[in-house]
């Protein structure tokens, strides 16, 4: 019998548990995305809480786009010393650390009038206003190679591995949801096509860091809607080829929070109103009981993860490798200390979101 305290690998990643901090925007990098103290203190703090490996919050892969402030940047050399250290600094402590990556696109109210935003097609964001132009081909290369360049980056500053983002309503999702990619060309209309962004970024990344460097993705299970959007056969065939070409790891999520209906209908990432009900926990569950019986590689799966009883079902019944937590790790990052000494305890966590708002009620300061 499987358990979530099993020591196993993933390539050559030695993993001391099953359990991932998923990724989260801080809000607390310098203006040009370097590290402060603060960061350092929230990584370190996860690391000596017990977390088996931690994924960073995104970082930006160009230094003209960064979709919100306070991200970490991993647009340029300069950044890999500072890295370095963190990396160093959190193997001592006992933990794995994989840097996520990301082209934001229009989800983002960051400085959207200064700067041109990429997009699949020429769109307008729901909730920010911001737009997006419709890319070239040449930009679609420019943006794919700045992904290869930032993941041999992340590979020479110590990390363990490098996560793609490909979820949420960022720009590699956009490609993927038919709601926002009206292309006519080799990136649009049917799912080969519109994933075709994804396969190439992940072998520009696998031609630049090697075979032995882990590859992750966090992948749209769906968007969210009742039509119109990215569904889960199409996100099964992209996963499925991700797994055929080679990548390590799915991290498994879903929900485009840009679109007003998915938000209204509490139908994104971070949903709320879940405690109370296991079979609201673990929201992206079916999805992912699907894919991990159609491929041979790790299944991870995020949001709404906070039973144990709920997590050891899902690993021995259903071949789901892998648990990502991320704001229940904000307000107890050594929770999962607590878990391995033998408590059973429920996460403190109520999913209430407000986890980055100026009151700040669960973050630590």
């Amino acid at each position: 019998m499987k358990n979530l305290f099993d020591n196993t690998k993933i390539l050559n990643i030695n993993l001391k548990n099953r359990f991932f901090r998923s990724a989260v925007w801080e809000n607390l990098a310098d203006d040009k995305g370097h590290l402060t103290d603060r960061l350092k203190v929230v990584y370190e703090d996860l690391a000596k809480g017990g977390v088996g490996t931690i994924i960073t919050g995104y970082a930006f892969i160009t230094e003209e786009e960064q979709p919100n402030p306070g991200m970490m940047g991993i647009y340029e050399d300069s950044f890999i010393e500072e890295y370095k250290e963190l990396t160093e600094k959190v193997h001592e402590l006992g933990s794995n650390i994989v840097m996520q990556i990301v082209y934001g696109g229009f989800m983002s109210s960051f400085n959207i009038h200064d700067r041109i935003i990429f997009g699949p097609s020429n769109m307008t964001c729901e909730t920010t206003g911001a737009k997006a132009k419709e890319m070239t081909k040449q930009e679609i290369d420019y943006v794919v190679k700045s992904f290869a360049d930032a993941a041999l980056r992340v590979k020479k500053s110590g990390f363990d591995g490098v996560q793609i983002h490909a979820a949420h309503g960022y720009l590699l999702s956009q490609f993927l949801s038919p709601y926002y990619n009206k292309r006519t060309d080799e990136y649009g209309g049917c799912i080969e096509n519109r994933g075709r962004i994804i396969f190439e970024v992940y072998k520009a990344i696998r031609n630049k860091v090697g075979e032995e460097f882990p590859i992750f993705i966090k992948l749209n299970s769906e968007d969210g809607l009742d039509s119109g959007g990215l569904t889960r056969d199409d996100s099964l065939y992209v996963a499925k080829k991700l797994s055929e070409l080679g990548i390590n790891a799915i991290e498994v999520s879903g929900g485009n929070s840009a679109i007003k209906k998915v938000a209204q209908n509490n139908l994104g990432a971070g949903r709320k109103k879940i405690l109370g009900s296991k079979e609201k926990e673990s929201y992206f569950k079916e999805y992912a009981k699907q894919l991990a019986s159609q491929i041979d590689i790790p299944v991870i799966l995020v949001g709404g993860n906070r039973s144990l009883d709920v997590m050891n079902e899902l690993l021995n019944e259903h071949d789901i490798e892998y648990f990502s937590l991320a704001r229940p790790l904000i307000s107890e990052p050594d929770l999962i200390n607590q878990w391995s000494e033998g408590s059973k305890k429920y996460p403190k966590c109520i999913s209430c979101s407000n986890c980055y708002k100026e009151e700040k009620p669960c973050i630590l300061t």
